[in-house]
């Protein structure tokens, strides 16, 4: 069809009809910003930085650098030196954690410039009608879209292990994201369970917070990323730039490839991606935790939680039987068990979208969603952004600096253009 050529008048109708972004967090934010760049009607939905307000602890620092921690806008003067300059801050290099309520105020300050028509009221419900998507929101409106863009965050992936739920259901087990303050736990005994950087900075700060954790890897021994040497990656010698080349997800040639490439990270063989997704990142603290981990509390490495219950007695809450590698068992009592167990992408646990569309969505084994090169799935017009795209496009899109990719790539593809 030629430019000049008219629209059939059903499909110019339907083109006039809005597209919905569900989530008003950094990646719902960025794809909003750059669906609005490209003339698309557009309503976002949700609590700006919400699941950053109510799921991430006081204390946290993100682990990535200011550098790659600024939200994708379709034009320039949208990211976080742009934002500390306007607060009159000085610039900050790779040595600098941002502290997460500096982060949430970024997110606040990019929204109000790039969004500023956010609909604080989250969607109920998404189901398939003939002219595209029949949307419900909590406010008892309802509308149809012609594209509906998940971006819900992570919440709904987290990964809480089936043991633990008869403890969660009692009051005494939870997940990380569960908590925004960890102070209600001061003198109380915590079994962490996860080595990787929620694990490690939530032991820290339940610590610091005058409770007794106690951390439960699998992993023989904790690991911690490396110090930067300078404050800009520029700073760094070119042997040493050629060894471990910088990215957006630190120096070395695994995490260039991830942050450069999640394009052709998706034309990968799926048990490749699959390998990549798990050790690319794997389980590991920022450098700035290894002094408030190391000598602080106690670690039992090598160990897994093979039973766990309740248990009346003085010796603590819940009993937990802890398993070493070559089988040997041993009991642990504590007064609440935190899962730092991480995320897992699943289809079936995203509760906007109605069974019959969940089910209609291809996936891959585990339940996250097949996707086109524009993060389409198997359901034309249905989109997924941010950590639901990860085992797509890689460990990338786990991060803030996704953004950069996927909300080009998502507004392109409503659009039918081609990047």
């Amino acid at each position: 069809m030629s430019p000049d050529t008219p629209l059939d008048p059903s499909t110019a109708a339907r083109r006039r009809l809005p597209v919905v972004v569900a989530g008003a967090g950094p990646f719902g934010l960025a794809t909003a910003a750059w669906l609005s760049a490209a003339d698309v009607p557009v309503r976002t939905f949700g609590d700006p930085m919400v699941t950053w307000q109510a799921h991430m602890p006081d204390g946290m620092f993100l682990k990535s650098v200011p550098a790659a921690s600024s939200i994708s806008a379709p034009e320039d003067g949208h990211r976080f030196a742009d934002f500390r300059a306007a607060r009159g801050r000085e610039p900050v290099g790779d040595t600098y954690a941002i502290p997460v309520d500096e982060f949430i105020a970024y997110g606040h300050w990019f929204q109000e410039r790039m969004v500023p028509d956010v609909e604080h009221t989250a969607v109920r419900e998404v189901r398939k009608v003939d002219d595209g998507f029949g949307v419900t929101l909590d406010s008892g409106e309802e509308l149809v879209a012609r594209a509906v863009v998940v971006a819900t965050g992570l919440v709904p992936y987290a990964n809480r292990p089936a043991g633990l739920a008869p403890l969660s259901a009692a009051g005494l087990a939870s997940h990380s994201c569960d908590h925004r303050d960890l102070s209600g736990f001061a003198g109380r005994r915590v079994a962490v369970v996860g080595a990787g950087q929620s694990a490690l900075e939530s032991a820290a700060l339940l610590h610091e917070a005058g409770a007794r954790p106690v951390v439960i890897a699998r992993t023989g021994a904790l690991l911690f990323g490396d110090p930067p040497t300078t404050d800009r990656p520029a700073g760094r010698s070119g042997v040493t730039r050629l060894r471990k080349p910088g990215s957006a997800l630190g120096p070395g040639w695994s995490l260039f490839a991830v942050s450069r490439g999640p394009g052709a990270y998706r034309h990968l063989p799926l048990p490749v991606r699959k390998h990549f997704l798990r050790t690319v990142l794997g389980p590991s603290g920022a450098w700035w935790l290894r002094d408030r981990v190391n000598g602080h509390f106690p670690v039992l490495h090598g160990r897994r939680v093979v039973a766990a219950r309740q248990h009346d007695g003085p010796e603590g809450a819940v009993r937990l039987e802890v398993e070493d590698a070559a089988g040997r068992k041993d009991v642990l009592h504590t007064d609440h068990v935190l899962a730092a167990t991480g995320y897992r992408v699943d289809v079936e646990k995203i509760p906007v979208l109605e069974p019959a569309l969940r089910k209609a969505v291809h996936t891959l084994p585990g339940g996250a969603p097949v996707l086109s090169a524009g993060f389409e799935s198997s359901v034309p017009g249905l989109y997924f952004t941010s950590l639901a795209a990860a085992p797509t496009f890689g460990p990338l899109l786990r991060f803030v600096h996704g953004t950069t990719f996927a909300a080009p790539q998502v507004a392109a593809s409503v659009t039918g253009g081609k990047r």
